[in-house]
């Protein structure tokens, strides 16, 4: 009976994550950050004026296929069990 209380005491200390989820929760926050600048930017100088540049690739195709695969790198990273030792 006293191993049992020892073990509860030893999963009380451990943490959720390892620094395998951390560093993939990184690296999916990256990936939404660069997906998110990539949206931004090529405005026309002259509101006047339309710009093309809003019908780019970058917006259009390459931003929000990161910032989908940043929020499936941080699914992932929260869903991810540490590896028992």
């Amino acid at each position: 009976m006293a191993t049992v209380t020892t073990n509860k005491k030893e999963e009380e200390k451990s943490f959720v994550f390892n620094r395998e989820n951390y560093i993939l929760l990184l690296v999916g926050l990256g990936l939404m950050a660069i997906g998110f600048l990539l949206l931004i930017g090529g405005g026309s100088k002259d509101p006047e004026v339309f710009s093309y540049a809003l019908f780019d690739f970058q917006r259009l195709t390459l931003a929000p296929i990161l910032i989908l695969a940043g929020l499936v790198m941080e699914f992932f990273a929260i869903m991810k069990r540490p590896k028992k030792a």
